[in-house]
């Protein structure tokens, strides 16, 4: 992803995950980075954020999406991963 908007790095919380774009008309599997962070001075709140590899999407320009959450937000963010994620251990493990 040369013409990426985020900065990665060691901290990042994943540098390459699969993911996919849809929009009315269109359906594509591209690469991603995601990433959870919150400012290092004065923090008061946690970004989420999701940028897709633009070198394989070619319906959209090179964009991020970030989200913008409190604390309280986040944990039920954190929460609900969970939840799902033991879902899907348990799932298959059957």
């Amino acid at each position: 992803m040369p013409d990426r908007l985020m900065k990665v790095n060691a901290y990042t919380t994943f540098d390459l995950i699969d993911a996919t774009v849809r929009g009315h008309e269109f359906e594509a599997d591209s690469f991603a980075v995601l990433n959870a962070t919150s400012p290092r001075k004065n923090p008061d709140e946690v970004k989420l954020q999701l940028e897709l590899d633009n070198m394989s999407e070619e319906h959209l320009p090179a964009h991020m999406e970030e989200v913008h959450l409190s604390p309280e937000e986040a944990r039920a963010l954190a929460s609900d991963l969970e939840k799902h994620a033991d879902k899907v251990d348990a799932a298959g493990s059957e």
